[in-house]
């Protein structure tokens, strides 16, 4: 009676499994020609590093079929039923809409269950995909945005793509003491304390003698190709935003941050940061690229122009003033004129910018989002917050997808609030508003 009952249970064990492969196993192959005459969609069910534009291996193709959706399988255990439905609802698909999934096998068999089990009845495999890289798109600036095998990768003096030209750093930012970084921290990582790049009372960026100084107890020079990571990615943003207006010319962020490296279960470090030989000549003048950081005069002047944008990026709620979004910025409501760019749900988080594993959202997700509110990469763009993590954070993906005239209005909301005679919004409003 034992063995039969074990005989049984096997038996149901083999079903069980073969009923969760079954959707993978039974998926047809189309062409992206095929699945364009059906007015499908692809999905590319691979991490967003290889989407947007890293290779797999160091010389295969590189970035995703046109027009794709990103749905990792590696972010499903983040998202519950009602969270892929938002996301299915959000792309405009349809129970019927004919979709062709891409990347690895187990990948695809694990989106195709959880799509299947959504609601969506045509399901796919797309046969050629990443087969012509003529066809293929990807961020311009996709190396911009590091991934943590390809840091590893790095040092461990592995050929990587898109590699440093010269002297490299990988540096950890947050803000205070590095009370995390020392328990545990990237290996080699460094630490810049926010505290030595913004200041009181506004926590605007210090004064360029002072980011000098910084630089130079660094050991980074212009063409220091500079690393950058954090618990928090608007605080490595943060860094890395200020660190380009200075002039340092590679500057990078490990997208998704301190997470995503602890995810992938890569090594780590404990203590102090290692001793920097101070670098005795930044080998360029200070700032290199003042243009990228604005001060409240020329946010002002780009309120007056058709072919420009201050763009807010603060929740809905700090937007309409609800809540000003901070315990020491009293002030509620927003720039009169400015362009809502979304955020999060607070002040200190950034959903609406994010995939569920903490990386930065489609490149597509992000334009189409900004174009609703007629943010477009034609324009000169100024982007904002409270005190400018949140800006710079969204800086830093514009960066990487290529818009050219970009920059951070410094003193944001606190400081714009401060002067009773610039204009300010409150209450619902809509994109039409800010023309």
């Amino acid at each position: 009676m034992k063995r039969v009952s074990q005989l049984t249970a096997l038996a149901l064990l083999i079903g069980l499994s073969s009923s969760a492969t079954f959707a993978a196993d039974r998926l047809s192959p189309l062409t992206f020609t095929q699945l364009q005459q059906q007015k499908g969609v692809a999905i590319d069910t691979r991490l967003s590093a290889f989407y947007n534009g890293w290779p797999q291996t160091l010389n295969g193709s590189q970035g995703h079929e046109p027009a794709a959706l990103n749905l990792s399988a590696s972010w499903l255990s983040a998202m519950n039923e009602a969270q892929l439905a938002d996301w299915i609802k959000q792309h405009q698909l349809q129970p019927s809409t004919p979709v062709a999934l891409y990347g690895a096998q187990s990948d695809n068999q694990a989106v195709a269950e959880r799509l299947k089990k959504a609601g969506l009845t045509q399901i796919n495999l797309l046969g050629d995909a990443l087969q012509q890289p003529e066809r293929l798109q990807k961020l311009p600036h996709f190396e911009q945005l590091v991934y943590p095998q390809w840091l590893h990768d790095l040092q461990q003096g592995k050929a990587v793509t898109a590699p440093p030209k010269g002297d490299w750093k990988v540096i950890e930012a947050a803000w205070g003491a590095p009370k995390f970084y020392l328990l545990s921290h990237i290996p080699g990582a460094g630490y810049i304390d926010t505290n030595d790049v913004e200041s009181e009372p506004l926590w605007n960026k210090v004064s360029d003698d002072k980011l000098k100084a910084l630089l130079a107890k660094q050991g980074i020079r212009h063409d220091t190709t500079v690393i950058l990571y954090g618990r928090d990615v608007y605080a490595a943003a943060r860094v890395a935003q200020i660190l380009l207006y200075a002039g340092v010319k590679d500057v990078r962020l490990l997208d998704g941050g301190w997470k995503t490296w602890s995810d992938a279960g890569l090594p780590v470090e404990r203590g102090t940061p290692d001793k920097v030989t101070p670098a005795p000549d930044f080998g360029a003048t200070i700032p290199g690229q003042p243009q990228l950081m604005l001060s409240t005069d020329q946010a002002r002047g780009l309120l007056q122009r058709k072919d420009a944008s201050l763009v807010s990026i603060r929740s809905w709620p700090e937007f309409i003033g609800t809540t000003s979004g901070y315990s020491y910025i009293k002030p509620k409501g927003d720039i009169a004129g400015a362009r809502w760019g979304h955020a999060g749900s607070d002040s200190t988080h950034m959903e609406d910018f994010h995939n569920p594993d903490g990386t930065m959202r489609s490149a597509d997700d992000i334009a189409a989002m900004w174009a609703e509110w007629h943010i477009l990469p034609s324009q000169q763009v100024s982007f904002y917050c409270g005190t400018g993590w949140r800006a710079s954070e969204t800086f830093m993906y514009a960066r990487a997808m290529g818009w050219e005239n970009i920059s951070v209005y410094d003193g944001g909301w606190y400081e714009w609030s401060q002067d009773a005679k610039n204009p300010v919004s409150h209450g619902n409003r809509g994109p039409d508003t800010s023309l």
